[in-house]
């Protein structure tokens, strides 16, 4: 069975660490991927409405371009801003692969950020975030065309 966004947010932290360190990186993604952000702590009371206010209000995806960089997809119109670069390295959570987004060198908003994602299936990546080297949440990624049945967060 393949998992799904829903799924993702009803693992709660520790099933998503588990999932994170038994995944492969995937390949370098191109294009817009859609987004849904998940909060470490409050358990799936909270998961599920939190995600769909950050989608709402702040944050729909990203768009990575094939010269190793990506834009963030903010507020509900698209807007795109706070660039990063892109690249594959060792993960902070278990030195092993992980597809790294950068903003540290050329970010003045988030230059404290650092994220990390690897592929959990076909066209979905599950990314975590870093703050000054401090794990304070996760997100997924969805690549559009494969198939939205069961990713919507409503």
């Amino acid at each position: 069975m393949a998992l799904t966004e829903t799924d993702l947010l009803r693992m709660g932290d520790k099933g998503l660490v588990e999932l994170f360190r038994a995944s492969p990186p995937g390949d370098i993604p191109h294009g817009p991927l859609e987004g849904t952000g998940i909060v470490r702590w409050g358990g799936r009371w909270l998961a599920e409405p939190l995600a769909w206010l950050v989608r709402m209000a702040v944050w729909r995806g990203k768009v990575f371009d094939h010269e190793g960089y990506l834009s963030n997809r903010m507020t509900s119109f698209d807007v795109l801003a706070v660039v990063a670069q892109v690249y594959t390295g060792p993960s902070l959570m278990d030195d092993q692969e992980c597809i790294v987004i950068d903003y540290s060198k050329i970010s003045l908003v988030a230059r404290g950020v650092r994220d990390e994602m690897r592929e959990v299936g076909p066209g979905l990546y599950l990314g975590v975030v870093w703050l000054l080297g401090t794990r304070v949440g996760w997100f997924t990624l969805r690549v559009p065309e494969i198939g939205s049945a069961g990713t919507e967060v409503t």
